[in-house]
């Protein structure tokens, strides 16, 4: 994006002649694997990355590695050396007078030793997935088949997003895959406050579909071409919502039906796009179409100055922005068709909570759906009038 407009990109997908895509494997951090690892690049005369992320502890890990593999000869580079001791080392290494190299991530950009072909990872759940990439790509810069070892600590019980940054890393292995590396790493943890500081978090809050939307806005907030801050409406209803991998398994295309369904802003195009979605995937999963219902009713919802519908319990909580959205004719309405079920709490920031109690789970979304509808009628009948 930049301040003329939030721009596509071109993306070039055909690698390099003569290369092939790096073994990558995920696994428990294992003396043997990694004896193993290591002297299978030794027998074939080429050298070993190992990237250990400890300046504090980092000379430990070479003694005990040299212990593991006395064959190899170990050398250490770091971010705290001397540029001159870490220049010497490195240059070292590329003259093939170590043979393997013990390092931080300092080496994840600007380093080309087409001889290393094999790089292992110490705590790799420790790293961010674009890290992880980075990485894999110092090695496999030839016609040699290379191999990256993701390593993390026997018996570790990993955390979700770990999990999925590291599923992501060996799922992505075919040259080219930076641009579906970069998007999974988007969806996993947000990109971040679209014109502030914070670089990550957000999106896991809004969701990927909604942050495009708000990207665009808020560029045309900077620039000028709208006078006010547009409402936001979040959903956050306790139901699975989004695409299976296994429904759409290209991750571009993937992103491609994902914009298209947050741009639903109307019932008639939500049908449209079920029709183009069954007609490219064949049958649409309950997720999907969960999905889209929630952008459905989202747009239905910043009509009418709601700017959150929150899933507490058994309640659901729906926020306007402030109490001049919460018309006379939309509290008849709301007074009328649901007294039994809405109650109001008044206030500059109006807020209504319906009580879902006794309603299967699969319905709530749908009868979410025809109350904001709902009270649209009502203020759109007022309108008219």
């Amino acid at each position: 994006m930049s301040l003329t407009g939030v721009r596509d990109i071109s993306v070039i997908e055909t690698p390099p002649e003569e290369r092939y895509p790096v073994q990558t494997y995920v696994v428990e951090f294992n003396d043997q694997l990694i004896r193993d690892a290591i002297m299978r690049e030794l027998n074939r005369d080429g050298q070993v990355f190992f990237v250990y992320n400890r300046v504090e502890t980092i000379n430990d890990m070479a003694s005990y590695l040299s212990k593991l593999a006395p064959e190899a000869r170990i050398a250490v580079a770091h971010g705290q050396m001397t540029e001159r001791e870490l220049e010497k080392i490195i240059l070292d290494f590329i003259d093939k007078k170590y043979d393997m190299l013990v390092c931080t991530t300092i080496i994840e950009t600007g380093i080309d030793i087409q001889n290393a072909n094999t790089m292992i990872i110490y705590d790799a759940d420790k790293m961010g997935l674009s890290q992880l990439y980075q990485l894999r790509g110092r090695v496999g810069r030839t016609n040699r088949i290379a191999y990256a070892y993701f390593t993390y600590m026997k018996d570790k019980v990993l955390t979700e997003v770990a999990e999925k940054r590291l599923k992501a890393i060996k799922d992505f292995t075919e040259l080219g895959s930076g641009f579906k590396i970069a998007m999974r790493d988007l969806e996993i943890r947000g990109a971040g406050n679209i014109m502030g500081s914070a670089q990550h978090g957000h999106m896991a809050t809004v969701g990927y579909d909604l942050y495009c939307r708000m990207l665009e806005d808020a560029v045309k907030l900077i620039k000028g071409d709208i006078d006010k801050e547009p409402i936001e409406t979040t959903v956050d209803i306790k139901i699975d919502a989004y695409i299976p991998s296994s429904y759409i398994v290209d991750e571009t295309q993937k992103i491609e039906v994902y914009k298209k369904i947050a741009s639903i802003d109307s019932y008639e195009y939500m049908m449209e796009l079920q029709e183009e979605i069954e007609d490219r995937f064949s049958d649409i999963p309950n997720t999907v179409y969960n999905l889209m219902d929630i952008a459905y009713v989202r747009a239905l919802a910043k009509e009418i100055g709601i700017v959150e519908i929150k899933e507490t319990g058994s309640e659901i909580l729906i926020t306007f922005q402030n109490k001049t959205y919460l018309t006379p004719e939309l509290v008849k309405t709301v007074l009328e068709k649901y007294r039994k079920e809405i109650a109001f709490k008044m206030g500059d920031t109006p807020v209504l909570g319906w009580k879902f109690k006794g309603i299967k789970k699969e319905v709530v979304l749908k009868h979410l759906i025809q109350i904001v509808k709902d009270m649209r009628a009502a203020v759109k009948g007022e309108i008219k009038q």
